[in-house]
């Protein structure tokens, strides 16, 4: 990571805070970062590209303490997965990012809304992979609802606790919320009361142009994961079998479905679980969109 682009960066996300994005100049940026102009369009082609790249560290940065925290302990463990979760909220509110979030949504900026929408849909993704890994394959459906459900529950209860001066504890508030929706998830699952079809989910991805994945990006991952761990037989032979029938001419995308939760089973306990979770979400979002 280029740490003088981040630190421009920072002196941006600190102006538009206290400004607005509109009311700071590219030429203010400059002054108080002390740089060249030349140096800040080195960096970034505009003030909507400096955006661009501070909601990109933000994840990042949330990315490495989820990691960090997850490290060494199972994947399914509640109270790591409550931690995770907590991580954006708290360095969303140390940089004072959600009225900022709120002023951008509410303009007519269609490029910095299109940004933070992006940013959300990235977020509500890493929570439904999260839910599946933590609850299970079965809540697969239904889990992306069951994201929305629960930002959306947090994000009132806390908006209503501030305003009433109310004390409370996130993580205490996020591992509460979390057991109602894992009851709500059940529902749905069990009843099939779920609101968003997948036409509707897929229809909110592309609204925010996010970038699909490719079956050379598939690969590159399949590779990595056989560097990283020496595969027994078994294990060889299920990865095999699936990217032989995402190479085929016509890709029977039941047949690699049937072969996602084994896989994931084969690898439990293993050093690479958790990276083989990505592998077979990245594997359904790829089947999805071809």
């Amino acid at each position: 990571m280029n740490n003088r682009k981040r630190n421009v960066a920072d002196v941006a996300l600190k102006l538009f805070v206290e400004k607005g994005i509109q009311n700071t100049s590219i030429q203010e940026i400059i002054e108080k970062a002390s740089i060249s102009k030349g140096t800040f369009y080195n960096y970034f082609t505009s003030k909507n590209d400096c955006v661009a790249d501070i909601l990109e560290f933000l994840r990042y940065d949330a990315s490495q303490q989820r990691i960090a925290i997850q490290f060494g302990k199972d994947a399914q463990d509640r109270h790591v997965f409550i931690e995770q979760i907590t991580i954006l909220i708290r360095l969303n509110e140390e940089r004072n990012l959600n009225a900022l979030f709120e002023a951008i949504l509410a303009s007519n900026e269609n490029e910095l809304r299109k940004l933070v929408l992006r940013h959300r849909v990235i977020e509500l993704e890493w929570l439904e992979n999260r839910f599946i890994e933590v609850i299970g394959e079965e809540i697969r459906e239904c889990a992306f609802e069951g994201a929305i459900l629960f930002y959306g529950m947090l994000q009132h209860m806390m908006f209503s606790m501030r305003i009433t001066n109310s004390q409370y504890s996130l993580n205490r508030l996020v591992e509460i919320i979390l057991t109602y929706i894992e009851l709500i998830l059940e529902e749905m699952h069990k009843n099939n009361t779920s609101q968003l079809n997948k036409s509707a989910v897929d229809i909110l991805r592309t609204k925010v142009d996010k970038k699909a994945i490719t079956l050379q990006e598939l690969e590159e991952v399949a590779q990595n994961l056989q560097q990283q761990f020496k595969f027994n037989e078994e294990q060889q032979d299920l990865l095999d079998a699936v990217m032989t029938e995402l190479n085929r001419e016509r890709i029977r995308k039941i047949v690699i479905k049937q072969f996602l939760k084994p896989m994931q089973q084969l690898f439990q306990g293993t050093t690479i679980e958790s990276q083989v979770h990505t592998f077979t979400n990245l594997i359904w979002y790829y089947l999805k969109s071809i």
